[in-house]
């Protein structure tokens, strides 16, 4: 049976905000319900948060195990992050930020982060703050 696709992409710091029980956990409780998904390269950065927070990212990567799917970089991605860079460079956005843009620009699907500095961007990809 073929997955179904994804509704959002979920930024680092939505999955982490779930993880912590902040405020917005719920919208990002929605967006898994509704069908989500991650880039890798946003996976890796949770995970290392997890370890850096002196917690085990295997414990954690078992725990979400199949709630929501992990997305590989395509070439296409690649150039996307890249034409990203300097639109978003006064920001601040990290490469995994843009990887996580990337991703909701191919997808066409909107990408929800707690980053109220993604909130404003305007690149033509739809950001929706959980908080």
């Amino acid at each position: 049976m073929p997955e179904a696709e994804p509704a959002s992409i979920l930024d680092a710091s939505a999955l982490i905000a779930l993880l912590h029980a902040e405020p917005g956990s719920d919208a990002v409780l929605n967006a898994i319900a509704d069908g989500a998904a991650m880039s890798v390269v946003n996976w890796a950065e949770t995970l290392s948060k997890v370890a850096a927070d002196g917690d085990d990212p295997q414990t954690v990567a078992t725990a979400f195990d199949g709630m929501f799917t992990r997305e590989q970089l395509t070439d296409v991605d690649c150039i996307e992050i890249a034409r990203l860079r300097p639109l978003t460079r006064r920001r601040g956005l990290s490469l995994a930020d843009r990887a996580c843009l990337a991703l909701g620009a191919r997808l066409g699907i909107p990408v929800l982060t707690a980053d109220r500095d993604w909130a404003d961007l305007n690149i033509g990809i739809t950001v929706q703050l959980i908080r």
